[in-house]
């Protein structure tokens, strides 16, 4: 594919305040989703579950593309239409998750590497048969008692890059994804200093191998307080401090920058997309939420094919509100109570 197109695809997936799906959760995290209402996680309800998603009217309008998982990117709709294909007949560019985990990084404990290289080459030549036009690889840097170590942040930013490059040479936009946990108890400070070596790392890693930035989609995460950390930063806040940091370290040759959510509640994933993009910047900045999307819908389904279009109705009210957000027009008076 030439270079231009995965340009364009890339530009598509965020155009008109437009986000990403993240559905690509694994078997073993939608199991653990799924207990939550009380349903078994049987290949037919996640199959159920993420139709459900999929076949929502209007969705594509706040949706510019979907990161799907290797079974759901197998799977199809009732009338056996593919999903990837279900996806893309509605203007949703499909995607695939194509790590396969974050795993200890020998000799530094505490710290984790993601794996996934090996063997990646022919996968993604499957998956771009399968419809795929653009995948993801998440990296998860932790903060802690000295560290990230300058070494652990190397040893993602390095596994980003050669993924990146493999997916440009299938043909793929990567999706890159250095997520720095907001789990610990650190100050809003301590997150904009790590999240600023972490990009430095990243971008400096995906140079070196030659990669297209204009071809590139960032998935990273809003310089946030730890959830254990006493002074919970406002939305204002992690606004200044996100855009301050990002203007610092990500180059504007990148087409957009789509957020995670990382355990924000789904209102607060709406309110600190807004802020941030009260104050903007030269790059589109936009979400990539899983549970921030889809966490009113999985409770409204609870299992029961009968509650199929009030989930889609608290599904549809999520993205509309992100993209609202991605525009900097979301205000709380837009949301409204999930109906019973």
């Amino acid at each position: 594919m030439a270079s231009t197109e995965l340009h364009e695809t890339a530009r598509a997936i965020v155009a008109d305040h437009k986000g990403i799906l993240a559905a690509d959760e694994s078997t073993g995290t939608i199991k653990k989703r799924f207990e939550s209402i009380g349903v078994e996680s049987t290949e037919e309800n996640r199959r159920f579950y993420r139709q459900l998603l999929f076949a929502t009217p209007g969705m594509e309008d706040a949706i510019g593309g979907v990161i799907l998982y290797d079974e759901t990117i197998r799977q199809s709709a009732d009338d056996g239409t593919p999903f990837p294909e279900l996806l893309a007949s509605k203007g949703s560019i499909p995607g695939i998750k194509v790590d396969t985990g974050a795993h200890d990084l020998a000799g530094f404990p505490g710290e984790k590497v993601t794996e996934g290289l090996d063997g990646l080459r022919p996968r993604l030549e499957e998956y771009a048969s399968l419809g795929a036009r653009f995948a993801k690889w998440r990296a998860v840097i932790t903060i802690g008692e000295g560290i990230p170590t300058d070494a652990c942040l190397r040893a993602n930013a390095h596994a980003l890059a050669r993924y990146a490059s493999l997916c440009q040479e299938a043909g793929i936009v990567p999706i890159v994804e250095p997520e720095v946990l907001m789990d610990a108890d650190n100050t809003l400070e301590t997150c904009w200093e790590v999240t600023t070596r972490t990009l430095h790392e990243t971008f400096d890693a995906l140079y070196e191998l030659g990669i297209d930035l204009r071809s590139t989609l960032l998935k990273p995460n809003m310089v946030i307080s730890g959830k254990g950390c006493p002074e919970q930063a406002s939305s204002e806040r992690i606004a200044e401090a996100t855009v301050d940091c990002f203007l610092g370290v990500v180059p504007a040759a990148v087409p957009g920058i789509v957020f995670l959510s990382g355990g924000q509640s789904e209102v607060e994933a709406t309110e600190n997309l807004n802020a941030i993009n009260k104050l903007a910047g030269p790059w589109p900045l936009s979400f990539s939420y899983g549970r921030a999307l889809q966490a009113s819908a999985l409770a409204a389904w609870g299992g029961d094919a009968a509650n199929a279009e009030t989930a889609q109705a608290a599904f549809a009210h999520r993205a509309r509100m992100n993209a609202l957000a991605a525009a900097g027009e979301w205000s709380a008076e837009l949301e409204q109570p999930v109906p019973a």
